[in-house]
């Protein structure tokens, strides 16, 4: 990490724990896709323990995805599009709020956790179960806080997959429906937003792109999004609400911090 960008993310923890100190206890963390968001939140977590003595517990929004068979159910009832996960619409709301709400009050929960390898929910004997009361919670994901869009912003479409597989905008409205309403409780819960700026939507994929690169050099194997057309496709899913919010956000949150293309912070 850049000694610049550490020194940005040790003072967003100290502004963490004063937020603390004054009752707050989830603090929500957006960015894009490759923004640093997981890297953010294990980074707070570890500072808020070593220098501020508050016990904080990292969640992704990522892990409420719903099953496999879940989201081939809304696919084979609501649209063909809700089969891949990622907008809202494809996460178990319900179980997010009741964890969140189960940990703000002091409580335990049992998180469950999706691999994204299988693109399926572990099985329930292999979730992560969080017994010591938390200080605070980080709530990390690429959609946390983010707002509807205007029925007017939904009418025309952003790329070649809206264009070809949602010519009647039905998919965009639903998700749109979702964010306005059961994604809109959930971030209700809120007590704080800081937001991961990027340059802008291709540096997204680019970074995607790394990831892959990353995870199949790892493995010895290609990834499921290894080829550009199967990546392309994956991350068109996420381009309205990504763009979406690189123009809402900065404008809501409660910290923005402006991430460049090497990953270096260049301050609040």
């Amino acid at each position: 990490m850049h000694p610049t960008t550490a020194a940005t993310y040790r003072r967003l923890a100290a502004w963490i724990a004063e937020r603390h100190a004054g009752g707050d206890r989830i603090i929500g963390i957006n960015g894009a896709q490759g923004s640093g968001k997981s890297t953010l939140a294990a980074f707070l977590a570890g500072e808020l323990a070593a220098a501020h003595g508050l016990h904080a517990v990292a969640v992704s929004i990522d892990d409420f995805y719903l099953s496999r068979a879940a989201r081939q159910h809304l696919a084979d009832t609501v649209h063909p599009l809700l089969a891949t996960r990622g907008v809202p619409g494809t996460h178990d709301v319900p179980l997010g709020m009741q964890c969140l709400a189960a940990l703000r009050s002091g409580q335990g929960c049992t998180l469950p956790v999706f691999s994204k390898a299988d693109d399926d929910l572990r099985p329930p004997d292999q979730w992560r179960h969080i017994g010591q009361p938390a200080d605070l919670v980080l709530f990390e994901g690429w959609c946390v806080g983010t707002p509807p869009q205007a029925d007017e912003a939904l009418r025309e479409p952003v790329n070649a997959l809206e264009r070809d597989e949602d010519p009647d905008g039905r998919w965009r409205r639903h998700v749109n429906a979702q964010l306005a309403g059961p994604y809109a409780r959930w971030f209700d819960l809120l007590d704080a937003l800081v937001y991961l700026h990027v340059p802008d939507w291709d540096q997204v994929r680019t970074w995607r792109a790394q990831q892959e690169a990353e995870t199949a050099a790892a493995s010895g194997r290609p990834t499921a999004l290894s080829t550009a057309s199967r990546l392309d496709r994956f991350l068109a899913h996420y381009e309205r609400l990504t763009r979406h919010g690189l123009a809402t956000l900065p404008g809501i949150a409660d910290r923005t911090l402006r991430i460049d293309g090497g990953h270096r912070d260049g301050g609040c």
